[in-house]
Protein backbone atom coordinates (compact mmCIF):
# COMPACT_ATOMS: atom_id res chain seq x y z
CA UNK A 1 0.00 0.00 0.00
CA UNK A 2 2.78 2.03 0.21
CA UNK A 3 3.33 3.01 -3.34
CA UNK A 4 -0.75 3.68 -3.24
CA UNK A 5 -0.56 6.08 -0.40
CA UNK A 6 2.28 7.78 -1.98
CA UNK A 7 0.93 8.28 -5.11
CA UNK A 8 -2.39 9.02 -4.21
CA UNK A 9 -0.58 11.78 -1.92
CA UNK A 10 1.72 13.42 -4.99
CA UNK A 11 -0.43 13.00 -7.99
CA UNK A 12 -2.76 15.56 -6.63
CA UNK A 13 -0.19 18.57 -6.88
CA UNK A 14 2.00 17.09 -9.98
CA UNK A 15 -1.93 17.70 -11.70
CA UNK A 16 -2.31 20.86 -10.37
CA UNK A 17 1.64 21.95 -11.28
CA UNK A 18 0.72 20.36 -14.84
CA UNK A 19 3.90 18.10 -14.86
CA UNK A 20 5.80 15.54 -12.56
CA UNK A 21 7.29 12.08 -12.89
CA UNK A 22 6.94 9.46 -10.36
CA UNK A 23 9.16 6.26 -10.51
CA UNK A 24 8.97 3.54 -8.77
CA UNK A 25 11.27 1.16 -7.54
CA UNK A 26 10.18 -2.56 -7.56
CA UNK A 27 12.40 -5.59 -8.60
CA UNK A 28 13.68 -7.38 -11.34
CA UNK A 29 10.93 -9.82 -10.53
CA UNK A 30 8.51 -8.27 -12.23
CA UNK A 31 9.62 -10.05 -15.68
CA UNK A 32 11.42 -13.04 -13.86
CA UNK A 33 10.10 -13.74 -10.64
CA UNK A 34 11.98 -14.95 -7.61
CA UNK A 35 11.53 -18.91 -6.33
CA UNK A 36 9.71 -19.06 -3.20
CA UNK A 37 8.09 -15.36 -3.17
CA UNK A 38 4.72 -15.76 -4.16
CA UNK A 39 3.11 -13.40 -2.08
CA UNK A 40 6.10 -10.83 -3.30
CA UNK A 41 5.88 -11.46 -6.45
CA UNK A 42 2.21 -11.00 -6.71
CA UNK A 43 2.60 -7.54 -5.11
CA UNK A 44 4.99 -6.05 -7.22
CA UNK A 45 2.82 -6.93 -10.40
CA UNK A 46 0.21 -5.43 -9.07
CA UNK A 47 1.97 -2.31 -8.24
CA UNK A 48 3.17 -2.28 -11.88
CA UNK A 49 -0.26 -2.97 -12.80
CA UNK A 50 -1.26 0.11 -10.96
CA UNK A 51 1.63 2.29 -12.47
CA UNK A 52 0.67 1.50 -15.89
CA UNK A 53 -2.85 2.62 -15.60
CA UNK A 54 -1.47 5.50 -14.19
CA UNK A 55 0.63 6.04 -17.28
CA UNK A 56 -2.15 5.69 -19.60
CA UNK A 57 -4.42 7.93 -17.43
CA UNK A 58 -1.83 10.66 -15.91
CA UNK A 59 0.13 10.69 -19.07
CA UNK A 60 -2.19 13.27 -21.36
CA UNK A 61 -1.96 15.38 -18.10
CA UNK A 62 1.79 15.79 -18.54
CA UNK A 63 2.98 13.18 -15.95
CA UNK A 64 5.40 10.81 -16.73
CA UNK A 65 5.08 7.12 -14.62
CA UNK A 66 7.80 4.63 -14.76
CA UNK A 67 10.02 2.18 -12.37
CA UNK A 68 13.16 1.29 -12.49
CA UNK A 69 13.64 -2.80 -11.09
CA UNK A 70 16.36 -3.88 -10.05
CA UNK A 71 18.29 -7.26 -9.37
CA UNK A 72 20.87 -7.74 -6.71
CA UNK A 73 22.45 -4.75 -6.25
CA UNK A 74 25.88 -4.53 -4.12
CA UNK A 75 24.82 -2.94 -0.90
CA UNK A 76 25.61 -4.18 2.70
CA UNK A 77 22.01 -5.88 2.73
CA UNK A 78 23.35 -8.07 0.09
CA UNK A 79 26.15 -8.65 1.57
CA UNK A 80 23.91 -9.82 4.61
CA UNK A 81 21.65 -12.13 2.71
CA UNK A 82 24.93 -13.74 0.94
CA UNK A 83 26.45 -14.35 4.43
CA UNK A 84 23.64 -15.85 5.94
CA UNK A 85 23.45 -18.16 2.47
CA UNK A 86 27.28 -18.82 3.22
CA UNK A 87 26.81 -19.87 6.31
CA UNK A 88 23.32 -22.47 5.46
CA UNK A 89 25.14 -23.54 2.56
CA UNK A 90 28.58 -24.23 4.17
CA UNK A 91 30.18 -21.70 1.55
CA UNK A 92 32.20 -18.32 1.49
CA UNK A 93 30.57 -15.07 0.74
CA UNK A 94 32.72 -14.91 -1.96
CA UNK A 95 31.30 -18.17 -3.58
CA UNK A 96 27.85 -16.93 -3.31
CA UNK A 97 29.19 -13.61 -4.78
CA UNK A 98 29.95 -15.56 -7.47
CA UNK A 99 26.65 -17.95 -8.11
CA UNK A 100 25.34 -14.66 -8.60
CA UNK A 101 27.69 -12.66 -10.47
CA UNK A 102 28.54 -15.56 -12.51
CA UNK A 103 25.08 -15.34 -13.90
CA UNK A 104 25.20 -11.72 -14.91
CA UNK A 105 26.28 -10.79 -18.39
CA UNK A 106 28.16 -7.94 -17.31
CA UNK A 107 30.02 -10.20 -14.76
CA UNK A 108 29.22 -8.37 -11.59
CA UNK A 109 26.35 -6.47 -9.38
CA UNK A 110 24.94 -3.11 -10.19
CA UNK A 111 26.34 -0.56 -7.84
CA UNK A 112 24.67 2.18 -5.55
CA UNK A 113 25.65 4.82 -7.47
CA UNK A 114 24.79 3.41 -10.95
CA UNK A 115 21.25 2.42 -9.48
CA UNK A 116 21.07 6.05 -8.31
CA UNK A 117 22.24 7.85 -11.51
CA UNK A 118 19.65 5.56 -13.11
CA UNK A 119 16.57 6.49 -10.76
CA UNK A 120 17.94 10.31 -11.46
CA UNK A 121 17.85 9.99 -15.22
CA UNK A 122 14.77 8.40 -15.24
CA UNK A 123 12.70 11.06 -13.08
CA UNK A 124 15.11 13.91 -15.06
CA UNK A 125 13.59 15.70 -18.40
CA UNK A 126 16.36 13.87 -20.17
CA UNK A 127 14.10 10.98 -20.21
CA UNK A 128 11.04 13.96 -21.02
CA UNK A 129 9.93 10.63 -23.68
CA UNK A 130 10.18 7.87 -21.44
CA UNK A 131 7.02 6.78 -19.91
CA UNK A 132 5.02 3.26 -18.63
CA UNK A 133 8.12 2.24 -18.88
CA UNK A 134 9.68 -0.66 -16.05
CA UNK A 135 13.24 -0.26 -16.93
CA UNK A 136 15.04 -3.67 -15.37
CA UNK A 137 18.61 -2.57 -13.70
CA UNK A 138 19.93 -6.25 -13.84
CA UNK A 139 22.88 -6.50 -15.88
CA UNK A 140 21.51 -8.15 -18.42
CA UNK A 141 20.51 -11.13 -16.33
CA UNK A 142 17.02 -11.53 -16.59
CA UNK A 143 16.15 -13.82 -19.29
CA UNK A 144 13.17 -11.85 -20.39
CA UNK A 145 12.41 -10.72 -23.50
CA UNK A 146 13.17 -7.60 -25.06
Amino acid sequence: MSAVRLCHAVVPHMLERGSGSIVAIESVSIKQPADGLLLSNSIRMAVIGMLKTMANELGPMGIRVNSVNPAWTDTDRVDQLLEARAKAAGTTLEQEREKITGSVPLGRMGTVEEFGKTVAWMASPAASFVHGHALLFDGGSSKASL
